[in-house]
């Protein structure tokens, strides 16, 4: 029985997809788990794997087209099946044919996503272009922070070409084709705009010197790119290189989602896809072995990069693009939203119990901050006008509940985004915070998985930090600020005891959030905390 793939909806903001690039063609055999499309939204490029197996039958969208959220995707059944009633009478194109025109589109494709002024000669046979790739949705230019490849090197698919800077972060930036990188369009510590030329890849020996070269820059000549390789070949910085690809895990969306829906570290799973890939199947087959957890340094925020004093010298550091954006967004939060700030403090004596009843079972370890964020997210399904967000003439009230974590790392803070937060318990919380974390300290975060929050956190506790407040988020509409957990003297039932308490500090946008609404929701997270089984009622 055929089945119809829908164009998925990847953000909350998607309305429409455009199929960047198809990995199968009509009459492709396909497995679960395969990528049939890169769909590109309007925030990232993301792969799109099949839920099922069969044979491609019909392709709805064209390689560079777009199509509306919930239209045909793609038709997918057995070898030979009449599918005419599902595409409106239109007959599947021959396996042939489709392989003939999604050349002709393949090639059409690469030279649309080349800016037109910067491509001055036609692509030699081979030879693939890679432009700035778009990695966030206010993203209009990237800069190479590194490169990771130079002219001449063997590139092959999966290989890290370059880390990319965008307006959020710096992210790895990887090769989908095999060759040898015969240009660099843009030299690192250089910037350029979305879609014009990044690289250019294709078969030794190949002459791409027209190829790509801006009309009015003389300096994007082949000169200035040889002697920038000559001085990276006394250098030789490879070692450092591989540490940081090491770290990184090849794994598909789907599979993703669901090892953070069961708690399972993606780093102790062997991939049985290509090139070592991990899969739907690798999850839902995965035991976890007897030994015991690596230790997790990402629980931890990143201090800001160490700078070195000289007496009586000034010095200067050029701020990176996400500093400069941490800058414009906190001062268009700060100056546009009210904010006003309400204090609340807790006993923590019930929530050290629990945790460390919890801690005691095989293969559990939660932190405080896992807990609070699972009481922050119960919370705010009961008070729903805390999860809310200004929007000019109305106010939107969040259909999910999905909580921010700030990260620090060397260049400013990050926020990663847990979806969905009040259906996750304790484990998928704590194994979710410390990938992310991790991550985010490596560069490896992707554009989507920074956006859509509804509410965020702040945990300055581990620094002794004690209060705070911290700036809204936008647009969120409260932020929570988390001190540390002090032993002193506290009254109970009329005597002075040793008790363990925390300060919470939530910042409130006063257009969204009332004074009262924001001193309610404090009153249920506080009972959640000093009452930690009210949680599970």
């Amino acid at each position: 029985m055929a089945e119809v793939i829908t164009m998925p909806r990847l953000s909350d903001t998607m309305t429409e997809g455009k199929v960047a690039k198809w990995h199968k063609k009509v009459g492709d055999k396909v497995k679960e788990g395969d990528i049939l499309a890169e769909i590109e939204t309007d925030k990232a490029v993301q792969d799109f794997e099949s839920e099922i197996e069969g044979t491609l039958l019909y392709v709805g969208v064209e390689e560079g087209d777009a199509a509306a959220v919930d239209s045909v995707l793609a038709i997918i059944g057995n070898e030979g099946e009449d599918i005419s009633g599902l595409t409106g009478g239109a007959a599947a194109p021959d396996a042939g044919g489709s392989e003939e025109k999604k050349s002709e589109e393949e090639s059409k494709t690469e030279n649309n996503s080349t800016s037109v002024e910067q491509v001055s000669a036609e692509v030699p046979a081979g030879v693939e272009i890679i432009t700035m790739p778009r990695l966030s949705d206010t993203m209009t230019e990237g800069k190479v922070a590194k490169w990771h490849k130079n002219v001449g090197d063997t590139v092959k698919e999966g290989d890290l070409l370059a880390e990319i800077e965008t307006d959020k972060a710096v992210q790895d930036f990887e090769s989908e084709f095999n060759g040898v990188l015969l240009k660099q369009g843009v030299e690192e510590g250089g910037a350029a705009p979305v879609d014009s030329v990044l690289a250019i890849i294709g078969p030794a020996g190949t002459d791409v010197s027209a190829v790509g070269a801006p009309k009015a820059a003389p300096q994007s000549s082949e000169k200035p790119a040889e002697q920038k390789t000559e001085a990276k070949a006394e250098e030789k910085p490879a070692p450092v290189v591989s540490s940081s690809s090491s770290d990184r895990v090849a794994i598909s969306p789907l599979a993703k989602k669901m090892a953070q829906d069961k708690g399972v570290d993606i780093h102790s799973v062997q991939g049985s896809g290509e090139n070592g890939r991990i899969v739907k199947k690798d999850i839902e087959n995965y035991q976890p072995s007897a030994k015991p957890a690596a230790s997790a340094p990402a629980a931890s925020p990143a201090a800001q990069a160490a700078l070195s004093f000289v007496q009586g010298e000034d010095t200067e550091t050029p701020n990176s693009q996400v500093r400069n954006i941490i800058a414009k967004r906190l001062s268009e939060s700060k100056f546009s939203a009210p904010h006003y700030y309400l204090m609340v403090e807790i006993n923590m004596d019930k929530a050290i119990e629990a945790r460390k009843e919890i801690n005691s079972l095989p293969d559990t370890k939660i932190s405080f901050n896992d807990m609070i964020i699972k009481a922050t997210a119960v919370a705010l399904r009961k008070h729903p006008q805390v999860n809310s967000s200004w929007a000019g003439d109305k106010v939107i009230h969040r259909g999910n509940i999905n909580v921010g974590v700030a990260v620090a790392i060397p260049d400013g803070l990050v926020v990663p985004v847990l979806k969905n937060t009040d259906q996750m318990n304790y484990t998928q919380i704590s194994a979710a915070v410390k990938d992310m974390a991790a991550r985010a300290k490596s560069k490896g975060l992707k554009a989507n998985e920074m956006e859509g929050s509804t509410f965020s956190i702040s945990n300055l506790g581990m620094f002794g930090i004690e209060t705070f407040t911290s700036i809204i988020n936008q647009p969120n509409s409260a932020i929570l600020s988390v001190g540390a957990i002090i032993e002193k003297p506290i009254v109970k039932d009329g005597q002075i005891v040793v008790g363990n308490t925390m300060k919470l500090s939530l910042a409130c946008d006063h257009r969204v959030v009332d004074g009262a609404t924001g001193a309610q929701f404090l009153q249920t997270l506080k009972i959640y905390l000093e009452n930690p089984l009210t949680l599970l009622l």
